[in-house]
């Protein structure tokens, strides 16, 4: 019996039909014998089936009672080590658990391992990582990326290794990899899941959400890993609500926007064919199709490629061997310890990005850079304001390719980062987005459509997912 989904895997428990232990068990061997995807950082068996007896006993049957999630390996678990995908905290093991992580722990999840990433979430390949790279299993002859950031996640979903898992995403490392592996894949607006015990890359940007086989279990888990929390400034104390009861599929009197400047070239026309398929299906199915403008999504690429940058400059500050992760024994003084043990324990992409951001920061370019940057962004949302005045949301490709062969694109960092040409403006907007898979390449690849709505409104693009795939099925 093939099991990939939570709401049934639900019914099957409240059933009696199967028990969490033969559940866990069943992901369990998957895992062990897809080892050569190297989705996992960390795996654990041993420590998976205490958390199934201390589920046992506690005679609770929470929502996830018993659910095996995959956490990417940039969430603090305490009972788990938490490397970031890097050789600087390659043995660190947190005293505290992540908000969200919690969360899912409280609802009964079994938290089945820790996913492999780009390290401290840099880049869109999963090919950064301290612990190797991942591989997609979509892959045909040729080794894959499974994208990044988050690709051990969205390659474990993909697998079916697990029945969802944890992303984050700054600047499109949810939606990009979702794309990539042909799974779903939702970042909601920034504030609503708290980023409290998520190791921080850009912390204006950075958010918490889902990968999941399907629209319903990505609605139960983001109801679930979502709420306001007060160790987070930025996290928003608002009614979360049940996304998942509320699903609806009716798209009469919706406007759906099409941005103009969504349509660049150097797309292939297989992007572009998907892109158009999706648009007559959402027509098809009562929805007004508009032609909107997003006049500053030119900007977006090189804003966030200063606004990121600087953000990590400063967050990765505190990695200096001081407190916790990995020193250098190769020191003779306190300024060499802290110069070989960044040098030594960072990765180049790592190092590209700090070198980069440290520059912006500056005195006599702080202004000229970094300032001006946090206009154009302001711009850049003011735009997202406007369009959803005239539509309720907003549909573009996630990618501008489909997943490419690993080490491709490894020594030319512009074209790697071309990767997030459209999922980069939302990010900087804070406006919640969801890619789901939509049609394959000639060569039997997943693509994946992007659908945005405005802040707080992840029911509209959740409904107009569903009504998608239940299309498209």
């Amino acid at each position: 019996m093939e099991i990939s989904s939570i709401h049934n895997s639900i019914d099957l428990i409240k059933e009696k039909k199967i028990s969490i232990l033969e559940l866990n068990q069943y992901f369990i061997s998957k895992i062990k014998k897809n080892k050569n995807l190297n989705a996992f950082i960390h795996f654990d068996e041993e420590n998976i089936y205490q958390q199934i007896k201390s589920l046992e006993n506690s005679k609770t049957n929470n929502r996830l009672y018993g659910m095996p999630i995959a956490i990417k390996d940039l969430f603090c678990t305490r009972n788990m080590p938490t490397t970031a995908g890097s050789k600087i905290l390659s043995k660190f093991n947190p005293p505290y658990e992540s908000f969200v992580t919690n969360q899912l722990i409280n609802q009964g999840s079994i938290l089945i391992g820790k996913t492999n990433l780009d390290e401290f979430a840099m880049g869109s390949s999963t090919t950064t990582s301290f612990f190797g790279n991942t591989i997609n299993p979509k892959s045909n002859n040729i080794s894959l990326v499974p994208g990044g950031s988050s690709g051990g996640s969205a390659a474990a979903v993909s697998a079916n290794l697990c029945l969802g898992a944890t992303g984050t995403d700054t600047g499109g490392s949810i939606r990009q990899p979702a794309s990539f592996c042909g799974v779903i894949g939702i970042k909601p607006t920034y504030g609503l899941c708290s980023r409290w015990g998520i190791i921080a890359f850009a912390s204006s940007l950075d958010q918490a959400g889902i990968f999941a086989n399907n629209v319903k279990d990505t609605a139960i888990l983001i109801k679930e890993i979502a709420g306001y929390d007060k160790n987070d400034s930025t996290s928003v104390n608002i009614k979360i609500p049940d996304y998942y009861k509320n699903l609806n599929k009716d798209l009469n009197g919706k406007t759906i926007g099409i941005p103009i400047e969504y349509k660049i070239p150097g797309i292939s026309d297989e992007i572009n064919n998907m892109w158009e398929k999706a648009i007559k299906v959402f027509e098809k199915g009562g929805a007004k199709i508009k032609e909107i403008s997003l006049p500053h999504t030119k900007y977006a690429l090189p804003v966030y490629y200063i606004i990121a940058p600087a953000e990590a400059s400063s967050n990765l500050a505190r990695y200096d061997g001081v407190r916790y992760g990995f020193r250098s024994k190769n020191d003779s003084s306190l300024d060499e310890m802290y110069e070989l043990t960044r040098s030594e324990g960072f990765g180049k992409e790592v190092k590209r990005r700090i070198l980069i951001g440290t520059y912006v920061l500056s005195a006599g370019y702080y202004e000229a850079y970094y300032i001006k940057a946090q206009k154009v962004r302001n711009l850049i949302s003011k735009d997202f304001k406007n369009a959803f005045e005239q539509c309720d949301f907003i549909v573009t490709p996630s990618t501008p390719s489909s997943a490419f062969p690993i080490g491709e694109k490894e020594d030319d960092p512009i074209s790697m980062y071309i990767n997030d040409i459209f999922t980069v403006p939302a990010s900087l907007a804070g406006i919640p987005g969801i890619s789901i898979p939509f049609g394959k390449t000639k060569d039997n690849l997943p693509l994946g459509l992007q659908i945005l709505s405005n802040h707080f409104t992840e029911q509209t693009i959740l409904d107009a997912a569903y009504y998608l795939e239940s299309i498209h099925e």
